[in-house]
Parts: structure tokens; sequence; C-alpha cells
């Protein structure tokens, strides 16, 4: 028997998603390496942009190395590159009529399991480029600690919401690949991946804060730096999570009237 086989249902899938993510190692440990990689020749970018702008966004240079190591961090947790669900692959293969109709809910239990996967890649990737930022630059110490864990767990409910829509759309679409690279192109310039959402000017940068992507990485790096107030960042969070979950639990339903089997 294993170890979580005593545990309530949805802590026991979550302990499913770590085993079976866990069971990649070699594939995470790469990943770490490739987000470090990335992450040393983006700080020296940055480096240099904040020292022909200082104080851009706020930020001072150590802030913005800082900032740098915390999205690559959140790259593996928040699933930032690709949907990372297997509901697009039950939708054409027509399994999915089974898992409506499981007595867990489907939204609940793909949650579960997902937060299980991000837990693990927490520790495996994101753990190591932010110790190599520490090395080689010497980032900061977060200022809020346990709110920084707060904000990544709801940014990882978040970064869920948003993929699982994206994913149970495949329902009434015969191809999701469209889809998918939307969500990647959006995920990837709103989240903060790329850069700093408060060096964007005027009402485009109000609005970028405003979008549900940036709960996933600006959030959680804005909480760790200090520069947002962190209730105020954690009930950004929230909001979307809840907004995002329910709209989930809307598209489930109206999946479960009309499951569209693609080659099945």
């Amino acid at each position: 028997m294993t170890s979580g086989a005593a545990l309530p249902l949805y802590p026991r899938l979550a302990w499913y998603g770590f085993r079976r993510h866990a069971a990649y190692w070699a594939a995470a440990l790469a990943g770490a390496f490739t987000n470090t990689v990335f992450g040393v020749l983006r700080a020296y970018v940055l480096i240099a942009l904040w020292q022909a702008r200082p104080g851009l966004g706020g930020y001072a240079v150590a802030d913005a190395v800082t900032f740098c190591f915390l999205t690559q961090a959140c790259i593996g947790p928040m699933q930032l590159f690709g949907v990372g669900l297997d509901l697009p692959q039950r939708i054409r293969s027509g399994d999915v009529a089974l898992d409506l109709v499981r007595p867990a809910p489907l939204q609940l239990w793909c949650l579960s399991e997902d937060l299980g996967r991000a837990a693990f890649l927490f520790l495996a990737r994101s753990i190591p480029p932010a110790l190599a930022g520490a090395a080689l630059f010497g980032i900061v110490a977060p200022r809020a600690p346990a709110a920084f864990l707060a904000s990544v767990t709801l940014g990882v409910v978040v970064s869920f919401g948003w993929r699982y829509l994206v994913a149970l759309a495949s329902c009434w679409v015969m191809d999701d690949r469209g889809l998918a690279t939307l969500s990647l192109v959006l995920t990837t310039f709103f989240s903060g991946l790329m850069l700093p959402l408060t060096i964007f000017p005027g009402w485009f940068g109000s609005l970028a804060r405003a979008l549900p992507w940036a709960a996933m990485v600006q959030a959680p790096s804005d909480v760790y730096l200090g520069t947002a107030e962190p209730a105020h960042a954690l009930a950004f969070q929230a909001l979307w999570a809840v907004v995002l979950l329910a709209l989930g639990a809307l598209l489930t339903r109206a999946a479960r009237r009309k499951v569209v089997i693609q080659g099945g």
C-alpha cells in the first residue's frame, strides 16, 4: 500500500500528480538547467536595461535581477508554456465521457492532480534557478515569505483555471492547437514573464496588470519583492481564481450536455 492510499480523495489525487511527475526527475532537472541558463542571459539584459534606465518600473537593479529569476522559477509550477492537461487528448479519444460521469467533479479532479504536479515542479524546477541567481547575482530575500508562498499557490490555481478553460474548449473545436498557441502568446506576454508589467505605460499597463495572467507571475513577484501590498495582491489573485473556476464549472456543465467525441 502506498503512503497516499489512506488520504481522502483530493489529497490523494494531488499526491498522485506529484508522484506521476516525480517519475521524470531527469526531465525536470534538464528543465531547471534550461531555466537557469536563460535566466542568466535575461539577467544580463535586464542589468543593462536598468543601468541605462535606473528605477524603471519602480525596480532597482537588484529587484530587476530578482524578478528575472522569479519568473524563470514560475515557468514550471505555473505551466506557462502549454496547457499541461490531458483533457484535449481525452476529448479526442472519447475517454472524457468516462471522466464526466465520475462521482467526483472533473474540474476538482484535474485541479487536485495539477496542484500535485505544481508542487513537484516547484521543488525540481523553481528552487535550482533561484539558488543559481542567488549565487551568481545575489538576489534579494523575500519581504514576506509566507505571503509569497500563498501567492504562488493562488497563481497555480489561476493558471489552472485558465488552462482548464482552454483544454475543455476542445469539446467544441476540431483542433485545439490554435487555442493552445493563442494561450501561449497571451500568457507569455501578459503574465510578466518577458518583462515586468509595471514598465508598461498608461492605460495599457493598467489593463495588463488587471488581467488574469498577471496573477500568475507578476503578482507573486511583487509580493516577493514587496512592491505590492500582500493583502491586495492575494485578493486580486483570489478574485481571478474564483472567476476562472466558476467559468470552468459552467463550461464543464455545458460539456456534460454536449460531448463531442473526436476520432473515437
